[in-house]
């Protein structure tokens, strides 16, 4: 008999897509830029969903992310020659459409490959709603991979489910094996954003030559047998890799201690980074808990219509100009004898400068949304009656763009669904389906008790001074609700952040927040502190209800608050010379 030849200890999965719409030429970059096993391309998100459903609505044969076919145009070739395979879950709500599209494009092109894809996700669709989808985990691939296929397209799984899977695949674990899951879930968690874990978006940028962060390259992460991994980047490309980056992305849209998925609840709070060269970040210490009973289900719905106009003050008097424009655009309605709509919001961004010197910098915007369930009483009534002020209102009326008709806005919606009633099925290279079992061991989750707090800083002098100088932050969403992910880079900066924000000083940093619900966990091995803050951010990104609608940039809103900060933690900082 022969010998099955063991698997190599070193298994390179890349990443070359953060959501669809990124960099278009990341796929064969990452194919030419050094050596990789397995590219993953991450194509989904919560509005993204909502795209691919009306996408559907005009023609049944879509619903996949289009832009991963004509990427493989070029890459499927690449792939083959490199011995690469390929694992993407820009199926979307069209998993087999696109193993198709994918077989007729290799077919096309001369290229021996075979395809496999994963279904079971879709779940009927409740009345008013437009797509409802389980997120599954990795085994449908893992099976697929095993049975030989070389491209596997997904639909809704885990983000992380694209690297568990060929992790899975080719080491051999089986649904027991939590612990090395958890630390492939974890390095899937890094890679699914693509450059944010390179650099991009990173709150420390300035640390760096801005010529090396100009074009970060996409990460590829090494996993080994145990689940532990090395984060990375293809040699010569752009970037950067630390534990800072990493730490960021870590943080970002997670919560808790407990990161919950189909194959394994991963342990944030045993997560151990360590440096491992340039560019390169150890991941180990990772452990796993068996998965929950239930799946999370993402349904997105039309939640009405909303249209937006942007007037612009120039000079003085702007808080005078803006409620007299507030106060026509309310007698406009009232006069036109239409109803007002549902919701009526105004926002005064005070961007203007005394004594500018142009007339940009010179002005403020106020911006007006307004949403409801009919589209006309969002359309020509709103556009209308604001067009209509223009030569009778405040001096130098002017809109940074002209209204519109108004256009439909989107919710979404997360439930839970138990694992057994989803039929998560691998439709392997021949035509087989097999049907995947869920765990078989489940977990209901709990909250970790909280960690013991170091020993608060010493008592000092303070400067009041940007919370950023010493501490990054990463933020998100995750529905209506947003995270917010902050850590310092040593361990006099932990003793001090860990005591001093707190969720009464986080609220009071961001007034914003201080009627909502504000939960803060606690990462040690991080030297991290993780807010969850509930009901932000309305139905969620597609409805738009903020101006920060994925709540990007709450994190960076954060660091630049300021507060009183121990005079030594800010030794060797160009601090704004500010004292308490």
């Amino acid at each position: 008999m022969n010998a099955v030849p063991a698997p190599s200890p070193v298994l390179r999965i890349g990443n070359a897509s953060g959501f669809y719409g990124d960099r278009f030429d990341a796929l064969r970059e990452m194919l030419t830029g050094g050596p990789l096993d397995v590219l993953t391309g991450d194509y989904l998100a919560e509005l993204t969903m909502l795209i691919l459903g009306r996408s559907r609505l005009k023609d049944p044969q879509k619903g996949y992310a289009t832009t991963f076919l004509r990427q493989l145009e070029e890459g499927l070739g690449l792939a083959h020659e490199r011995g690469v395979r390929i694992v993407a879950n820009a199926g979307g709500l069209n998993p087999a459409g696109l193993a198709d599209a994918v077989r007729q494009l290799a077919d096309k092109a001369g290229v021996p490959v075979t395809v496999a894809h994963v279904e079971g996700d879709s779940l009927p669709v409740p009345d008013g709603f437009l797509t409802a989808n389980a997120y599954l985990g990795g085994s449908g691939i893992a099976a697929c991979l095993r049975a030989g296929a070389d491209v596997v397209v997904t639909g809704r799984v885990t983000d992380a489910a694209l690297v568990t899977g060929p992790a899975a695949a080719h080491f051999g674990w089986g649904p027991d094996d939590l612990d090395a899951l958890a630390g492939a879930v974890v390095a899937g968690h890094v890679l699914e954003c693509g450059a944010q874990a390179t650099g991009g978006n990173h709150a420390f940028f300035g640390d760096h030559d801005p010529a090396r962060l100009r074009r970060p390259g996409f990460p590829l992460a090494e996993i080994h047998a145990d689940g532990s991994s090395v984060i990375t980047k293809h040699d010569g490309t752009g970037g950067v890799v630390d534990l800072s980056t990493v730490t960021a992305q870590l943080l970002y849209e997670t919560g808790g201690a407990r990161y919950a998925g189909p194959d394994v609840t991963a342990r944030l709070d045993t997560v151990c980074l360590t440096p491992d060269g340039p560019d390169r970040v150890r991941i180990g210490g990772v452990r796993g808990e068996a998965p929950p009973p239930t799946l999370k289900a993402g349904l997105t719905r039309l939640g009405g219509w909303r249209n937006e106009v942007v007037f612009v003050l120039t000079g003085l008097d702007i808080e005078a100009k803006a409620d007299l424009v507030k106060a026509q655009f309310a007698d406009a309605l009232e006069r036109g004898g239409a109803r007002p709509p549902a919701e009526v919001r105004w926002e005064l961004a005070r961007t203007d400068h005394a004594d500018a010197d142009t007339e940009e910098r010179a002005s403020a915007l106020l911006r007006l949304v307004v949403r409801d369930q009919d589209a006309d009483a969002v359309g020509r009534t709103v556009s209308g009656a604001a067009i209509e002020l223009a030569l009778g209102s405040y001096p130098g009326f002017h809109v940074t763009a002209p209204p519109g008709k108004g256009a439909p806005y989107g919710v979404f919606e997360a439930r839970p669904v138990t694992a057994a009633e989803v039929e998560h099925i691998a439709v392997l290279p021949d035509g087989t389906r097999e049907v995947i079992e869920p765990a078989s061991h489940a977990q209901e989750l709990a909250e970790v008790e909280g960690p013991p707090l170091p020993d608060p800083y010493p008592s000092t002098s303070t400067r009041r001074a940007p919370l950023g100088l010493i501490a990054g932050a990463r933020s998100g969403d995750k529905g209506g609700d947003a995270n917010v992910g902050v850590w310092v880079r040593d361990d006099a900066a932990w003793r001090w952040l860990t005591h001093e924000l707190s969720v009464e000083r986080f609220k009071e940093l961001l007034p914003e927040t201080a009627d909502l619900t504000v939960v803060r966990h606690v990462l040690p091995n991080l030297r991290a502190l993780n807010f969850t803050v509930h009901g932000l951010l309305g139905e969620g990104v597609a409805a738009q209800a903020r101006f920060d609608p994925q709540a990007k940039a709450l994190g960076e809103w954060l660091r630049s608050r300021w507060l009183p900060i121990p005079v030594p933690l800010l030794e060797g900082i160009d601090a704004p010379e500010v004292t308490a």
